[in-house]
């Protein structure tokens, strides 16, 4: 996957746009993620804690290096104008897995629902031979998004430490494999 071309900067669905994320978006990323740090730091161990300036111009640094050696590549999640969270694509072998979050405001409107399905339809698109999606057990509302998509819960798996509050140290690893429908038309 990594010898891929890069996907595209920006995807919309209706309200819903994914942006790369920059490094001007520094005090929006730190206000969402300051305003859901309750909704958040249960499962998210960059949020436990608190989340300052200083840690978004971190993780907008690393999203750019990421997004240049193909990594990674990250998105801003917005609605309207309001950031609503954030997704990112991470390469692997023969495939991705996608990992996201949401700010508290937009938890249940089947946003990261639709911000899943566009990337996970991006990354078949450019031959991907799978998605993955993993997370905690006891994160039941992440676990949600993939089973809405036809995803199949493939394994569950030692998490990686440190872990958040809330997290067991097992995730649930769910996979959808591409699809001869699926698989991008030949030349």
């Amino acid at each position: 996957m990594k010898c891929m071309e890069a996907p595209a900067e920006t995807y919309r669905d209706g309200d819903l746009t994914l942006t790369r994320w920059h490094p001007g978006d520094r005090p929006t990323l730190t206000a969402a993620v300051s305003g859901s740090l309750a909704h958040l730091s249960p499962f998210l161990i960059w949020a436990d804690g608190g989340y300052t300036d200083d840690d978004s111009a971190e993780f907008l640094r690393l999203t750019t290096n990421r997004w240049d050696s193909g990594e990674a590549y990250e998105y801003a999640l917005s609605v309207g104008a309001g950031l609503a969270g954030g997704i990112g694509v991470m390469t692997r072998d023969g495939g991705v897995e996608i990992g996201y979050w949401l700010a508290q405001d937009f938890v249940g409107r089947g946003l990261m629902t639709r911000a899943v399905k566009l990337l996970t339809d991006d990354a078949f698109h450019r031959g991907a031979g799978y998605v993955e999606i993993k997370h905690d057990e006891r994160n039941v509302r992440s676990g949600a998004v993939p089973a809405r998509l036809g995803f199949t819960k493939v394994r569950t798996e030692p998490a990686e430490k440190p872990l958040a509050p809330s997290c067991t140290g097992t995730n649930h690893v769910w996979r959808l494999a591409r699809t001869p429908c699926s698989a991008p038309a030949a030349p």
